[in-house]
């Protein structure tokens, strides 16, 4: 006669032992064999099984594998420094991770609201768990507090800044004084940071990866030509020009345009005032029409024979 084994060994001999203790209302130590641990992680990503330790409350800090925790797709900082990043892998070896991460709890994962960086360098450290805290934020709230905690570190290049700003406009409705508020910034600050996705794409880049400064890139707006704006934007990379010295190269550039709009203003107003001298003096309508400073035709009207005569007489009387 078989020997009955009892229904939870069974459920240990098919998903292992650590997760059939997992679902158990009382919590159970990790502390395991290496080899175990390695089986337990397998296991727990083949069947999509999330460890929730009973003694996870909102606020509260506990311990959480990496493998259970995913960046935030709306972060807005998307560019990280891995020079930075494995230093602060270094010092978690030593010391471990000092400051939780942010979290809020999803389906089968926990989704990192603020503490990416901290996330990444945990990984490169060979870090298996970290401490976190869980929070419930709505998606607009999330994404505040992320660029908060980047604008505050001065983690987020200028373009990151800028799109992160943007986005908070066109998803949420959010005013440029609202968002000042939230960031602790003047209005004038976010105000120039949008402005700057109004430059080339390539010049943007230019700017994501430090070839150029935001101040530079404030004074090429004025160009309205994207191409010039690149074209002077690799001259200033190059050259490692100032930006005093691109404002003076962006006034030079848009400068002969205004000067030869003024100069046909004004030659057209010397026609005009032509126009009617002629026409005071030959009782009917002239006009000049000029090819370049120098060069053009004048076109007499008549509206009769007889007007054609006396208009033929009257020039001829000035000889």
């Amino acid at each position: 006669m078989a020997k009955n084994r009892g229904l939870g060994k069974g459920l240990g001999a098919i998903f292992g032992e650590d997760v059939v203790r997992e679902s158990s209302p009382k919590y159970v130590s990790r502390e395991t064999s290496e080899s175990q641990e390695n089986n337990d992680n397998q296991e727990l990503r083949k069947y999509k099984t999330v460890r929730i330790p009973p003694e996870e409350e909102p606020g509260k800090e506990f311990m959480v594998k990496l493998s259970q925790i995913e960046p935030n797709s709306e972060q807005p900082r998307k560019n990280f420094d891995q020079e930075q990043i494995q230093e602060l892998a270094d010092s978690m070896k030593k010391y471990g991770v000092l400051q939780p991460l942010l979290v809020q709890k999803k389906e089968n994962h926990y989704e990192i609201i603020a503490g990416e960086r901290r996330w990444r360098a945990a990984r490169e450290a060979g870090l298996r768990e970290v401490p976190v805290v869980v929070k419930e934020y709505s998606k607009q709230q999330a994404m505040e507090i992320s660029l908060i905690e980047n604008v505050q570190r001065a983690d987020l290049n200028p373009v990151e800044e800028a799109m992160a700003y943007q986005k908070l406009m066109q998803e949420f409705d959010l005013t440029q004084e609202e968002i000042a508020e939230r960031v602790s910034k003047n209005r004038a600050t976010i105000t120039n940071s949008i402005r700057l996705l109004k430059l080339n794409e390539k010049v943007q880049e230019m700017l994501v990866q430090g070839q150029l400064s935001s101040g530079h890139a404030r004074a090429l707006l004025s160009l309205e030509d994207k191409e010039a704006q690149y074209q002077m934007a690799q001259k200033v990379a190059e050259e490692k020009l100032s930006v005093r010295d691109v404002e003076k190269m962006v006034k030079a550039f848009n400068k002969p345009k205004n000067t030869k709009k003024k100069e046909e203003k004004d030659i057209s107003f010397i026609f005009k005032d032509l126009e009617e001298r002629m026409k005071q003096v030959l009782g009917t309508k002239v006009n000049i029409n000029c090819r370049d400073n120098n060069k053009g035709k004048v076109e007499i009207e008549y509206y009769s024979q007889a007007e054609l005569e006396r208009i033929v007489e009257l020039l001829e009387s000035i000889r």
